[in-house]
């Protein structure tokens, strides 16, 4: 599989003559798999038809913050989307507004939104290019966490001939190959995640259960994949999708279901992140018919069901064990104690105190607890919570 597979690309392309070359770079990305979103500035649409790019990407192409019927354009929604920005051709106009943060149109307010890895191919004439200030303004970029593409020696439209040409499509396609593939970090690791709810029966047709959507077992479910890991997700009922040669997927309901699969699995697995929001209680007896609703009150008796982290943390040798912890007091205490009690390397705490924390939501906000010191994060999407876990996990354990 490709290492674009499934991966969300945004180009920006700006007023330049290299405008054109973009639609060759499009086409290698579409066909190794990867989905593209293009923002074109309205400079640029001189040099290129947005009609032959928005055919070229499957993808409706924007260059102003409201379309055709007066519907907004959110440059959020295009950040947030990214797994990397490239904007090429970068004038030099464009170059010198990066550099001071300004937004006048769609692809700078974009760019200032951005999270993900952003990259930039200059293409001006050869005296603008060595030109102090933009030597300045690329270093400005740069010093911010903006990878350079650099550009190429050749003819230039001006008739000179010189350094200034926009690197060639098939050499930015290698950069973006390039940069997925150093990101293979687990490569050769085996990852068992758990994620989502899970349903206990009260009777044919009612359950027990929680309102996890298995949003952030999925994220981090994702993110594994992209470090190169193989990874066994065992997900509770839940409406998300996820797809990967290297994805063993395995659909469960009843807390005893998982417990018996991560059991199974995490002999296989030198890394389990237990991130299922598991029921805590099970009825004694499950009706196999429909109960009738009656007058007077109903009583259901229940037991514990099967603490798969506590049975995982018994048997656990040299596995990476993480679990999660979704508290509404003490929550760093609680933790700790959930910590210890389980065998655990380090616990992901999660509080519903949080403003758009926790289940259903797209944003998480954690602390990272270990047996001797807390990492605190703020909110953010959760697909760059799995990010920051994996990172802190790389960071501070012995993966190789």
């Amino acid at each position: 599989m490709s290492a674009l597979s499934d991966k969300n690309v945004l180009i920006g392309i700006t007023g330049g003559i290299a405008a054109y070359k973009i639609c060759y770079l499009t086409r290698l990305l579409i066909k190794k798999g990867a989905y593209v979103r293009i923002i074109i500035t309205p400079d640029a649409k001189k040099f290129v038809s947005p009609l032959t790019l928005s055919t070229l990407s499957k993808n409706t192409v924007n260059s102003s913050f409201v379309d055709s019927e007066d519907n907004w354009i959110n440059h959020v929604e295009y950040a947030k989307w990214a797994d990397i920005f490239i904007i090429a051709p970068l004038t030099a106009t464009t170059l010198s507004k990066m550099s001071i943060g300004l937004s006048d149109h769609l692809l700078l307010a974009t760019y200032l939104s951005s999270t993900c890895p952003v990259f930039v191919a200059p293409a001006m004439d050869l005296d603008m290019y060595q030109h102090p200030t933009t030597v300045d303004n690329l270093n400005k970029i740069k010093n911010q966490g903006v990878d350079i593409i650099p550009a190429e020696s050749g003819d230039l439209a001006s008739g000179l001939e010189g350094e200034g040409r926009m690197a060639e499509p098939e050499n930015i396609f290698q950069y973006i190959v390039n940069h997925f593939n150093q990101q293979k970090t687990l490569a050769g690791h085996k990852v068992l995640i758990t994620a989502g709810p899970t349903q206990e029966s009260i009777d044919a047709v009612r359950f027990i259960g929680n309102h996890s959507t298995g949003k952030m077992g999925y994220a981090l479910a994702k993110k594994a994949l992209e470090l190169g890991a193989d990874v066994t997700l065992i997900s509770g009922p839940t409406h998300l999708q996820l797809h990967h040669k290297n994805l063993n997927l395995i659909h469960i309901k009843t807390a005893e279901e998982m417990n018996q699969e991560a059991l199974k699995q995490f002999t296989n697995s030198n890394i389990c992140i237990a991130a299922a929001a598991v029921a805590d209680y099970q009825p004694v007896n499950k009706k196999d018919y429909k109960l009738k609703k009656k007058e007077h009150s109903l009583n259901i008796e229940l037991k514990p069901t099967p603490d798969i982290l506590k049975n995982l943390g018994e048997i656990k040798e040299n596995q990476l064990l993480i679990g999660f912890a979704l508290e509404t007091d003490e929550e760093i205490n609680n933790a700790r104690q959930k910590l210890n009690k389980k065998n655990l390397d380090f616990i992901i705490l999660n509080s519903l105190n949080d403003k758009k924390a926790g289940f259903s939501y797209n944003t998480n906000k954690i602390s990272i607890i270990n047996k001797t010191n807390e990492t605190h994060y703020t909110l953010k999407e959760k697909k760059e919570v799995a990010t920051d876990i994996f990172q802190y996990m790389i960071t501070h354990y012995d993966i190789t």
